[in-house]
């Protein structure tokens, strides 16, 4: 058995109606101002105004900073972390999709500690304390609530990770009813998303561990078995908590076992063209399957086995096939852009998309086939 370290989220609370109960958790902590960072389409869905009326009316301040952007660039967080410094918050709630996520748990950091982004990129690099964190997902998709990481887009169209142990929150808080009117194409997105992150953790090349192991391997099975039912019948709240609980799995898989190039083709696409990563990753995800499938044909069919007991006796030729087949589906079946071309992308860019995800070392390295240049570019023409 390898030597290994595992980390996550010290506290998870998966109930129906629990974002109406954070008073509760932050009363327990002390923290008596809170700053809510969210987004504004949730604001306006409505989503917001219940969970902070029952921390007002617990008696707690609440300053809800609502300016968060898609894939949030670097402005978005240094202007929120001021406001939380400025309004004197002792805590912060992310509640939102992924960069809601992500920005709240820089604004947790920057807020107690102010420090240069810049110094901050990469792991291990931040310095602590930072507030009281607690993160309460509204799509199943960047298992954000258990990773210890922020995702950060540059002025120059980079996007740069801040990976600390600082940043796992104190809370994941799992409420499917904050999930059931996601729309069937963002919920389709973030669920192959979350399906991605249990893959590529199941197959990375460096920190594949038995725990990591364990948890992508249960992820897979609940989002596999839960996706359509979530896309065609949203306010099914079984399947919808089922595809919570998928993805924070698949998150506390890969914040141990670190995902490879499916992201790091997918990064481009964010930043270059503003796809968004959920959808950036399925357009790539079978391409690279197929691409992995030589390297990766026994951990596929492993994968293929804990999905479908029917290919239990099956080779692994056969089980990898079919597993490929199977996430081949999943994409096919969603009501999301199919294509490169269907997003923007010309024929023309596919070299510029391929010199990018050639600067994602962090992520090419771990992905369990080398992958050149010329590859990546193979890769973005299948997906073109």
């Amino acid at each position: 058995m390898p030597s290994f370290h595992f980390e996550t989220t010290p506290r998870i609370v998966c109930e129906r109606g629990a974002a109406l109960r954070l008073a509760r958790i932050l009363q327990a902590g002390g923290q008596r101002r809170a700053f809510l960072v969210t987004d504004p389409g949730l604001v306006a869905a409505g989503l917001i105004d219940a969970p902070a009326a029952t921390l007002r009316a617990a008696g707690l301040h609440v300053t809800v900073y609502d300016r968060v952007e898609a894939d949030p660039p670097e402005h978005v967080v240094l202007e929120a972390a001021q406001a939380a410094r400025d309004d004197r918050a002792d805590c912060v709630i992310g509640l939102g999709g992924g960069s809601s996520l992500d920005t709240a748990k820089l604004v947790a950091l920057l807020a107690a500690h102010p420090q240069p982004l810049a110094d901050i990129y990469g792991p291990q690099r931040a310095r602590g304390p930072r507030l009281p964190l607690i993160q309460v997902p509204t799509t199943a998709g960047t298992g954000s609530e258990a990773t210890p990481t922020s995702v950060v887009s540059t002025p120059d169209h980079q996007k740069r990770g801040v990976i600390s142990s600082l940043l796992f929150p104190d809370v994941a808080v799992l409420d499917a009813e904050l999930t059931a009117a996601l729309p069937p194409g963002p919920t389709a997105m973030t669920g192959i998303d979350a399906m991605v992150h249990a893959i590529e953790a199941y197959t990375t090349r460096h920190k594949k561990n038995p725990m990591s192991d364990m948890l992508a391997v249960r992820a897979l099975q609940l989002l596999h078995g839960h996706l359509g039912g979530a896309v065609r019948q949203g306010g099914n709240l079984d399947d919808r908590e089922a595809m919570l609980l998928g993805s924070l799995l698949a998150g506390m898989a890969f914040a141990n076992a670190p995902v490879a190039a499916i992201h790091a083709l997918a990064h481009p696409l964010g930043s270059h063209f503003h796809v968004p990563h959920g959808l950036a990753n399925s357009l790539v995800m079978v391409p690279i399957l197929r691409f992995n499938l030589p390297v990766a044909e026994g951990a596929y069919a492993e994968l293929a086995r804990a999905l479908d007991p029917g290919l239990r006796d099956a080779a692994d030729a056969e089980a990898a096939l079919a597993f490929i087949a199977a996430m081949q589906a999943h994409v096919a079946a969603s009501p999301i852009p199919q294509r490169l071309r269907d997003v923007g992308v010309g024929e023309s860019d596919l070299p510029v998309l391929a010199e990018a995800a050639m600067t994602v070392d962090r992520l090419l390295m771990n992905n369990p086939r080398d992958l050149t240049r010329d590859d990546a570019l193979a890769v973005y023409t299948q997906a073109f």
